[in-house]
Formats: C-alpha cells, structure tokens, sequence
C-alpha cells in the first residue's frame, strides 16, 4: 500500500472535518473511500460535476448567448 500526502485549502479540511462527524467515519477513512469511488467510476463522477456546473450556470450561459 501507497501513502501520499496532500496539501489542501483550511475550509477544505474545515469542509472534511464536518463530512467525517457527519459520516460518523475517520477522515482518512473518508479520503480513501471517496478516491477509491472516483477511480471505479470516473466518467460518472465527472459527468455528475459537469452536469451540476451546467446547472448552476445555467441562467448565466443563456444570458451570454
């Protein structure tokens, strides 16, 4: 097994923390586990993030064209 270490943003750790007591699981545990689910369905994850952009946007792309 691989360990890494990563830099991130304090409200994202802040954002990490707040999912992990939520989750009731480690915050590691939580990392791991949202990787693994990004590396067995990345075209479904990013077309959910491509979706909810379009969607949030969606007011704004209609006004620029």
């Amino acid at each position: 097994m691989t360990t890494m270490t990563i830099s991130i943003s304090d409200d994202r750790a802040f954002k990490l923390q707040e999912l992990s007591a939520e989750f009731g699981v480690p915050i590691e545990d939580l990392v791991r586990i949202s990787l693994e689910e990004l590396l067995l369905h990345p075209k479904h994850t990013f077309q959910q993030t491509v979706d909810y952009v379009v969607e949030k946007n969606a007011e704004l792309y209609h006004r620029l064209a």
